[in-house]
């Protein structure tokens, strides 16, 4: 869950393109939050997202983080006594499940953003293989899919870009996978969310210093 700030507004046909130190700082700190969550805890990773709009294109320039006050912040706890536990269900009531990020690190955010000539354009939060983690009281599995639950938040915050990465871990190793969603303007008790397509930059290792690819570069040992 958010603080809920000023909609912005998006072209339909927006694609989100995602700078590779933007994503590897999120899966970064989306990792270490991975490693900690056990059955009946699961921890969230949440960061808000910071870059230009252009046109068409959304180019999402860094993740910034702030604090948790799911748990401490009186708005927050009422938001999900009396309005998040009776719509989504009981499982909302541990404090360790949701996001509510705190006002002045928002603030700090966006501050910070307007000096670098930057926008705030949308939030990112982990969806963990939870289902695997907490086999008895996991619910439904997650994917890079928003839940009833978020796209409650991407319709009341009014981002336009929402990304969603996947962690899943298969035979010892991790795999991730990126969606994008933007709310879309309707009744707010029948909210919905529509699909953006997401663009991820190579890292700069990747790209042979701008210079194109040989066959030398494309051999199979």
């Amino acid at each position: 869950m958010m603080n809920r700030t000023s909609p912005c507004t998006c072209p339909d046909s927006m694609h989100v393109f995602l700078e590779s130190t933007a994503c590897s700082t999120f899966l970064d700190a989306a990792l270490r939050v991975y490693e900690a969550i056990k059955p009946g805890c699961p921890y969230s990773c949440f960061g808000v997202l910071v870059g230009r709009m252009h046109g068409d294109s959304a180019r999402i320039e860094r993740v910034e983080f702030g604090r948790n006050v799911r748990a401490t912040d009186s708005a927050a706890r009422a938001e999900f006594a009396e309005s998040i536990v009776p719509s989504f269900g009981t499982a909302y009531e541990n404090p360790h499940r949701g996001w509510w990020c705190d006002s002045t690190d928002l603030l700090r955010i966006m501050r910070d953003a307007e000096l670098d000539g930057l926008d705030i354009l949308g939030s990112i939060h982990l969806h963990p293989d939870w289902h695997n983690i907490d086999s008895l009281g996991g619910g439904p599995p997650l994917s890079e899919h928003p839940t009833r639950m978020d796209t409650y938040v991407f319709v009341n915050t009014g981002w336009p870009v929402n990304l969603i990465c996947y962690l899943e871990r298969r035979n010892c190793n991790m795999y991730h996978s990126w969606a994008a969603w933007t709310p879309h303007p309707a009744d707010h008790s029948n909210p919905r969310c529509h699909a953006l397509p997401v663009r991820l930059a190579l890292p700069a290792h990747a790209r042979h210093n701008g210079q194109p690819a040989t066959a030398r570069h494309m051999e199979v040992p």
